[in-house]
Order: C-alpha cells, then structure tokens, then sequence
C-alpha cells in the first residue's frame, strides 16, 4: 500500500504486530490510531520493536488513548523524528522515567490527561524543556501527590508555557493538601528544606556503602598481608594440634578393637 497515509486500527484486540506490517523498506504512513487495541502487554511489546526500527519514520500522529497502559518500553518513541502528536490519555501510566522523548524535535502536542501521574520529575521536565516544538502539554485528571517530590513540577508549571490548562491540575493526596492547585503550592505547604529524588538519594547511599565496604576489604588484605608469617605459624600450630589430638582418638581406637588391650588395660593402671 505505497499509498497509504492514514490507518485506524481502534478498537481491536490485537494480538501482535509482525517485523513485516508496514513493509521492510519504510512505510509513508503519516497517521495512526490504536485507541483501545493494545490490551495485551505482548502486543505493546511487538508494537515498541516496530516503532524503534525506523519503518514508520514518517509517522507524523500516534493516538495509543484508553489502552489501560501502566508503564511504557524503554526508547519506544526514539526513532519517530516526524512525529508531531502523540496522545497518551486516558491511561494508567504510573511514571514516565523510562520514557526518552529525546529526538522528537517536531513534537508539538502531547497528551498525558486521565493517567495515574504522581510526579513528573526532573529528568523529564528536562526533555520537555529541550523540544523546541513541544507547546501543547495536556495533563489534567491525575493523580497528583503533593509532597516534597512535587516542588520541581510546581516550579516547571509556574514558569512554562507549554501546559494547557494548568490552572486546573490539582492534588490527590495527601488529604491535606486534596483539591489544591498545584500553582498555588508554596514551599511552606510542603515544609521541605530541599527537594527530595529519593531514587537518586538511594544510588548516592548505594555509591557510598560500595566505597566504604572496598576501603575495609582493601584494609582486611593489608593485614592480612603484614602478618602473613604470624597467620602461617598459627596455620602450623592448628595442623600440629589436629594431628595430635587425632592420633590420641587412633590410639584410643585401636585399644577399644583389639580385646587383649582392653582386657589389658582394665585390669592395670596403664
């Protein structure tokens, strides 16, 4: 179908997608839609390969609403350089930290509305801002959790152009803070001295306890190493103390076998 610009795959319950679908030599399709057809996750898989394989280059939409999509594959949208919208609504998605958006430099509009976004953080707040593009960011009805975390998205919100709507997006929890605007967030609301990227906290521990565990082997080996004659003679004395004690179990052994030495030993003092 070297023709073919647009194609509606809505509604259906895909199974898979095939290395083959759109031709092996790159498709001129420029729209396609997959509202509610990826429920199954193998199917989300076969559908990340085809895009990063570069066959659909051209592709200027990709509507994948109302999937129930929780998470999406790594560098999904990585070979996509014509793409201009992408509608994500209307999702689970969770989190968006394993999403690369960089190389969609003619990105304009991208729908995140109707997800179970918690947090946008800092990594992805940065590739937003490198897309020069990107201008329409729709992310009403999320779950917004407003605490220390979302200082970096408030302050994202407060100086970008890029969200519609913005003024409506408000928290979901803690119940504290239910129904506020997320613009109206203050640092006196969240009381955080500084702002917390638990998961980069955890890998500076993580970084730090690997140094301080090498420093102690590396110390373990030197003693080790300056005392080498003292361990070996300790080594000696433990070999000689086995030996002997082992030969007083063999004597003792050979006593209790043998009748005459036991008639022996029982009536003597020796």
């Amino acid at each position: 179908l070297p023709s073919l610009r647009q194609l509606d795959l809505s509604g259906n319950a895909l199974a898979s997608f095939s290395p083959q679908t759109f031709g092996e030599g790159g498709s001129p399709l420029e729209e396609l839609a997959l509202r509610g057809a990826l429920r199954d996750h193998g199917v989300l898989l076969s559908l990340a390969a085809l895009l990063q394989s570069g066959t659909l280059r051209n592709l200027s939409r990709l509507e994948l609403a109302d999937n129930g999509l929780l998470l999406l594959p790594a560098g999904m949208f990585t070979a996509l350089p014509a793409l201009r919208q992408l509608d994500l609504s209307n999702n689970s998605l969770v989190g968006l930290r394993n999403v690369s958006f960089q190389g969609l430099g003619q990105l304009q509009s991208l729908n995140l509305s109707d997800n179970s976004l918690g947090v946008l953080w800092n990594s992805t707040l940065a590739q937003f801002r490198s897309l020069p593009a990107l201008r329409h960011i729709v992310l009403g009805h999320n779950t917004w959790v407003c605490d220390c975390a979302i200082e970096d998205l408030v302050a994202w919100l407060k100086e970008s152009d890029q969200v519609e709507g913005k003024e409506t997006l408000t928290c979901a929890s803690p119940d504290k803070m239910l129904g506020k605007a997320l613009l109206k967030i203050n640092g006196s609301d969240l009381n955080c001295s500084v702002p917390i990227d638990l998961p980069s906290q955890l890998q500076t521990s993580y970084v730090f306890l690997g140094i301080v565990l090498a420093l102690i082997g590396a110390i373990f080996l030197l003693v080790l190493y300056l005392n080498r004659k003292g361990i070996k003679k300790w080594m000696h004395n433990i070999r000689d103390a086995c030996r002997d004690h082992m030969e007083g179990y063999h004597y003792r052994y050979e006593i209790n076998a043998d009748p005459r030495l036991t008639n022996l030993s029982s009536n003597s003092d020796v």
